[in-house]
């Protein structure tokens, strides 16, 4: 999404937009809403179209496919049961729902991007919706969690996704952090501490940590989610 008036201060990005969109037309029928002005007077340049987005949010807030309770997963849970097959110079390949530590020697062994949590995927995809947002207001709704009968706008959708990710380090009602659950879904007591790791990735169904147990880069990024979630006011829906 593009503020308009930044558009005018910025003339040759401006004059090569409208060149492909008046003498690329086959491109420019691909663009979503360029000429229709949004909340606030934004401009969209996107490929996702409000039907396409729909359909693949549809997926994507699905409980039985990418959501779960801590975040997107990085690999549909459908999978699990309906592994992905591809022939490729007559082997097989298998891609299949992998929840916690990879199954495979693939790319070491030590790293699984085939179902957990990742928080890069995740902060990507929130700020996404929020840019979406400001382009489509209030009044683009769709449902979340799929099936589920409630409708979201896509900043709601950002701040539940949000507000599921910072879980990972909450106490439940029993008293336990999601983060420090074994793979095997256990938790472990005897780490419980006040001390809070930001693992690498994390178990795609039950949350727990997985992987360097201090990845402070990428996974760090739940700070600006709860600063976020606390200027907006939804921080309390955690409570």
């Amino acid at each position: 999404t593009i503020q308009w008036q930044l558009i005018d201060q910025l003339p040759g990005f401006k004059s090569r937009l409208e060149w492909h969109l008046a003498h690329r037309p086959h491109l420019a029928s691909l663009v979503s809403r360029w000429q229709e002005p949004g909340m606030h007077e934004t401009r969209l340049v996107a490929l996702t179209r409000g039907h396409r987005m729909k359909c693949l949010l549809r997926r994507m807030l699905d409980p039985d496919e990418f959501l779960s309770d801590y975040g997107i997963r990085s690999v549909s849970k459908y999978h699990r049961d309906h592994p992905y097959r591809l022939t490729v110079q007559g082997q097989e390949k298998i891609v299949n729902y992998e929840l916690a530590e990879s199954q495979t020697g693939i790319f070491g062994g030590n790293s699984n991007w085939r179902g957990p949590v990742w928080f890069p995927i995740n902060y990507l995809l929130i700020e996404s919706l929020q840019q979406f947002h400001h382009y489509y207001g209030d009044e683009f709704k769709v449902e979340c969690p799929t099936g589920s009968g409630t409708y979201m706008t896509l900043k709601q959708v950002a701040n539940e996704l949000s507000n599921r990710l910072i879980k990972l380090w909450l106490r439940n009602e029993k008293g336990e952090r999601p983060f420090l659950r074994a793979s095997a879904g256990a938790f472990n007591s005897a780490t419980d501490s006040q001390l809070y790791w930001f693992h690498e990735y994390f178990n795609g169904d039950n949350g727990g940590g997985l992987g360097a147990s201090h990845q402070t880069g990428w996974t760090a990024l739940v700070a600006k989610l709860i600063q976020q979630q606390g200027e907006f006011g939804t921080i309390s829906q955690l409570r």
